[in-house]
């Protein structure tokens, strides 16, 4: 645990690495961290980076909270494949956060180590999110952002529940940040593919 904690406090001494590397926006992928910390506390920690380095900051709850204000979601159900210790801390981080949270459904890694989480594919979650569909909520909740879901959100999108991701409402803010295009899961789906196109030829120079 004490290690998700260490990404989030030492998040300055990371950035500080870069050196002289200025982007439009950072984005911080571990939900786990922000769990386990107190949710002022990191927004001083996140404010002072920002000013520090001129530019804006967001974790994945905090794009994940954007993302459910713009749906107008209040109830929720949570999904994810921590251990029960994280998963506690972030059932009450939804909750502080004044979210009605109905339901948390834990996806097995075969394993207590939070590491596991990366061995996961979208199918792993298929069966806690199918049965959660069935909740009187707004949204169903993926939180872990080791763990694949775009092929779920894909084939989900359009039903009821909505179905997100703090992936999916990571990278959207992130475009949001920057003024690019928002795109939907199935785009997302084709640029990484692209992307992991590791047999595409190399252009001539």
């Amino acid at each position: 645990m004490q290690r998700l904690r260490d990404y989030i406090e030492r998040l300055e001494i990371s950035l500080d690495d870069f050196d002289t590397l200025r982007p439009d926006a950072y984005g911080f992928a571990c939900t786990g961290s922000s769990y386990l910390i107190d949710a002022d506390e990191e927004a001083r920690i996140i404010e002072r980076i920002e000013k520090r380095l001129g530019y804006p900051i967001v974790t994945a709850v905090a794009a994940i909270r954007w993302h459910l204000a713009k749906l107008g979601v209040k109830r929720i159900a949570l999904a994810s494949p921590y251990p029960p210790g994280l998963s506690e801390a972030a059932s009450a981080y939804w909750s502080g956060a004044g979210f009605d949270l109905v339901e948390v459904g834990r996806i097995d890694t075969g394993s207590g180590d939070t590491r596991s989480i990366y061995t996961l594919g979208s199918k792993d979650a298929r069966q806690a999110v199918e049965a959660m569909a069935q909740l009187d909520v707004d949204a169903v909740l993926l939180s872990g952002t080791g763990m694949p879901s775009l092929k779920l959100i894909d084939d989900a999108a359009g039903c009821s529940p909505t179905l997100v991701s703090s992936n999916l409402c990571l990278a959207n803010r992130l475009c949001d940040l920057v003024g690019l295009p928002v795109p939907a899961p199935s785009d997302w789906q084709k640029r990484l593919a692209d992307a992991l196109d590791t047999s595409r030829e190399v252009p001539a120079r």
